[in-house]
């Protein structure tokens, strides 16, 4: 009968409620303290009724409160993250209006309002699908033009970032560092004998031809620099890379041509979300205690701007130095066999670290796959200095602390689904977080979180459900 009560009148019932119980509770008071000063003195009396009434008064707050906590503020709470769901994740999740069901007509209005979008949006898409189209077959033609040239190519950006790579220039670039888009190029290729040719390249405006080494001075190989014409940056053309790999292996192109328009920020802690890249991992072990556990598989791939690099991932098997218990192998169905000949943590974690470079990591419950890794890295001699956010606690941030935050519930609320095959593999679950995180940042960003300092400070008031969790 309540919930057909028009809003304001339920919140005015509310609030009567409140002030009936108070004047029970006074009444009452009274009427007890009244009683004492016939058995005792007037003092006694009137301290026992402040007494009851203070706490008397107290609990019918405390339960009034819960009562409009649990029907009007966390069903709008829950509400909000749902529109915004659906409006910065795109992902078409019913409003629970069961929840809202004392909100009176808000949530089946929010759903109009929902509707009407998807409506327009669909009719917007229609409008510009030609020209993406038509962008798409440029591009197209541009993958195949490059595909077919016989050289390995690095397109980079004004501030030496990657900005494309072809499939040999990746297999050159791995034998230094797992090639990442939007990493420094420095990384790879020893930045005095790179500045000295760019510095020739600016100053002459034609093509350097010079000899590259190796950052690690690994190796050196004939490269050439030449510039892009229409844009900042410039061409890396390895001339030798047939020697360096195999002359019939594929050539896939990674590239991502908007951050040829990247600028630099000199504040990690203030750069924009949408200008940071992200390397999302997760790890299969050989039980639940980072301390003397084992891993026995890493997966990882990359975001950068927002989206999820195709490609650019780490799927190892790790030898534990340690037999794998039964039970854990019954959750990820990795056995002895698989990594009798696989690389130890060492060499797996190094590889990571690299991929890793100038990224923010992330993972769900970040800290316990975090300390697998920590535990070796005075062995290895290098710092996890990463900044680290956790997609737990992104998700308390955006749905409330009082919502479910497991890997499964967060795929369920945005829509992403982890195949079956994949489910408690390192790969699979590091590919629906990265899935979950791309959904989540335009979300963030529409509460105000713009910048990788304002997620972290808001992760940080939750960070004792991640302590809970562990």
């Amino acid at each position: 009968m309540l919930m057909h009560l028009p809003l304001r009148l339920r919140i005015l019932l509310l609030f009567a409620l409140l002030m009936v119980a108070s004047i029970a509770v006074v009444a009452a008071a009274l009427f007890f303290g009244y009683r004492s000063t016939l058995t005792g003195s007037p003092a006694n009396g009137f301290i026992l009724a402040a007494v009851i009434s203070a706490f008397g008064l107290m609990a019918a707050s405390v339960a009034v409160w819960l009562l409009f906590d649990e029907n009007v503020a966390k069903p709008i709470d829950k509400l909000a993250a749902s529109m915004r769901v659906r409006a910065h994740a795109g992902v078409q999740a019913d409003l629970d209006k069961h929840a809202a069901r004392y909100l009176g007509d808000l949530a089946p209005a929010a759903e109009a309002v929902s509707v009407q979008l998807d409506r327009k949006t669909l009719d917007t898409a229609e409008l510009v699908a030609f020209e993406t189209q038509r962008l798409d077959q440029d591009r197209a033609r541009l993958a195949n033009l490059l595909t077919e040239i016989p050289v390995a190519i690095v397109i980079v950006g004004p501030s030496h970032q990657i900005v494309l790579y072809d499939g040999q220039a990746a297999q050159v670039l791995a034998q230094i560092a797992p090639p990442r888009l939007n990493a420094s190029l420095f990384d790879y290729i020893d930045k005095e004998c790179l500045l000295a040719a760019h510095a020739r390249l600016l100053e002459t405006e034609s093509e350097q031809v010079f000899q590259a080494r190796g950052s690690h001075g690994n190796f050196a190989f004939d490269a050439r620099i030449k510039p892009l014409g229409y844009a900042p940056g410039y061409m890396l053309v390895i001339n030798d890379a047939q020697v360096l790999i195999e002359p019939d292996a594929a050539r896939p192109l990674t590239y991502d041509f908007e951050l040829l328009e990247k600028q630099a920020h000199g504040d990690f802690w203030q750069t924009p979300l949408s200008d940071i890249s992200f390397v999302v991992f997760d790890c299969e072990t050989t039980g639940l205690l980072p301390h003397k556990d084992e891993v026995v598989q890493l997966g990882a791939t990359r975001v950068v701007r927002g989206g999820i690099v195709e490609g650019e991932i780490l799927n190892q098997l790790v030898n534990p130095g340690r037999p794998i218990p039964p039970a854990s192998t019954k959750v990820h169905h990795i056995s002895d066999d698989m990594v009798a000949d696989a690389p130890g943590i060492h060499t797996v974690a190094m590889e990571f670290h690299h991929f890793a470079r100038d990224a923010v990591i992330v993972a769900h419950n970040a800290p316990f796959d975090m300390a697998f890794l920590r535990r070796h890295a005075k062995d290895m001699d290098i710092t996890w200095d990463h900044p680290i956010l956790d997609t737990v606690l992104l998700s308390a941030v955006l749905f409330g602390i009082t919502e479910s935050h497991t890997l499964d519930s967060l795929c369920s609320r945005l829509g992403v689904t982890i195949p079956e095959a994949l489910r408690h593999t390192a790969l699979g679950d590091a590919r629906a977080t990265a899935e979950v995180l791309c959904l989540m940042l335009p979300m963030l960003t529409s509460r105000g979180f713009v910048t990788l300092g304002d997620v972290i400070e808001q992760t940080r008031k939750h960070s004792r459900l991640i302590e809970d969790l562990n």
